[in-house]
């Protein structure tokens, strides 16, 4: 049997899965401080919730390619709501419902790329982008953001590095917003240089706001309402505003040169798209509204834990000061650099040996050594016990202990 090039993935389990495996098997205790599913972190959902899911109209098939009415005025009614939401209102006209982002992902990437197009992605990001532009047989080209931490300025869009990125095939910029896993908000400057370089390249700017309602602090803008003279699509979800991962409902909100919408032809491209898959099915779009409109139960549970969880880490930390928490403004995750003593996959093979179970930086496109990505989702009791077993490993280190020189790669 031929496969397909774009499917020619090292599927084989590496050694970091198979310590977690057999860790996991043996029944030895793991401290997860990778967790990020919302349904499996002891959060307490609405009793009722699933009820909306019995609406009678579900019960006829009357598809419509960007989803039902009711479902994309409940996204409009979203942003209304939003108290950072900036610019003109959303029209149900400019929302394409999809079964989860990574959907909406490949809508766009079929709507603006051919086979062998370039879409720029800034790093640290979430991994799952290159198996979705394989799939697309798009080509993707990272672009780091800058680490100023040393001048407590946090990360930075860096525009002159995306702008030495931009080729003759690049179609698209892809915008974390916050990002993930460092917790970046785009901020207006950085905005304003994005959009410049969209149109002097004739590109567009495609944003992940799945993080937007977790917000440390300033900086929680929605991009939806598109910017002055720029194709804008705006991807979200159930998945973190209402903690439903399992229900698979997101959406695009296209916006740009058109007051109050995209181009009509990026419109009508995508409700073809969109209308080829049909994928979302009639319950769970029945059921958006009520999803939407009972979010704040969650959402206050989820944030009332990251802020407990970041206060402890950062108490333990204090012990650790060659080991820092750098700064986050919105999300769920914490970055922390450590002394790039070993390679990352080694620090956490060794963390997972004391029972504690968290990512190395190079997941997410961070250097091999000197990064470690944890979760603010778990419970408090197993994230504090995760915590300790993580402080107590690297204070070991004579690097990490006080009155010990630094790792000059900290400074």
């Amino acid at each position: 049997m031929r496969f397909a090039q774009r499917t020619s993935w090292n599927t084989e389990e590496s050694e970091l899965a198979r310590a977690h495996r057999l860790r996991r098997e043996a029944g030895l205790p793991i401290a997860d401080l990778t967790a990020s599913n919302p349904t499996r972190c002891g959060f307490c959902y609405p009793p009722d919730l699933l009820a909306a899911l019995g609406d009678p109209r579900a019960l006829a098939y009357d598809p419509e390619p960007r989803g039902i009415l009711a479902a994309r005025e409940a996204v409009c009614a979203y942003y209304a709501a939003h108290s950072t939401f900036a610019g003109a209102a959303i029209e149900p006209s400019q929302i394409v419902l999809t079964t989860g982002t990574s959907e909406a992902y490949s809508f766009l990437f079929r709507l603006l790329c051919d086979s062998g197009s370039e879409v720029l992605i800034l790093q640290p990001g979430y991994p799952l982008f290159d198996f979705l532009a394989a799939l697309d047989d798009v080509r993707l080209r990272p672009v780091p953001l800058a680490d100023d931490h040393s001048r407590e300025h946090g990360w930075q869009i860096d525009p002159e590095a995306i702008r030495q990125a931009i080729g003759p095939q690049t179609r698209a910029i892809v915008l974390v917003h916050p990002n993930n896993p460092t917790g970046h908000f785009t901020k207006a400057w950085e905005a304003a240089e994005l959009a410049r370089l969209c149109r002097e390249f004739n590109l567009s700017l495609i944003v992940d706001e799945v993080f937007l309602d977790y917000s440390l602090g300033a900086g929680a803008q929605s991009f939806a309402a598109g910017l002055e003279d720029v194709p804008v699509f705006t991807v979200s979800g159930l998945s973190k505003i209402a903690g439903l991962p399992q229900m698979k409902a997101a959406w695009i909100v296209a916006a740009g040169p058109e007051r109050g919408g995209a181009p009509r032809s990026a419109i009508d491209r995508l409700e073809v798209i969109a209308d080829t898959f049909l994928s979302m099915n009639a319950p769970v779009q029945y059921a958006l509204p009520k999803w939407l409109a009972s979010r704040r139960v969650i959402q206050d549970q989820i944030a009332a834990r990251i802020s407990a969880n970041l206060t402890e880490l950062d108490r333990q930390l204090a012990e650790t000061p060659a080991v820092r928490r750098l700064k986050v403004e919105g999300g769920w995750y914490a970055v922390l650099r450590i002394p790039a003593l070993q390679p990352d996959e080694q620090t956490v093979l060794s963390l997972l040996h004391r029972g504690v179970w968290l990512h190395p930086g190079y997941f997410f496109g961070l250097p091999a050594s000197g990064w470690l990505v944890l979760s603010l989702l778990p419970p408090q009791e197993e994230f504090a016990a995760g915590a300790a077993a993580l402080v107590n490993y690297l204070g070991k280190n004579p690097a990490c202990n006080i009155g010990q020189p630094l790792d000059k790669d900290l400074l």
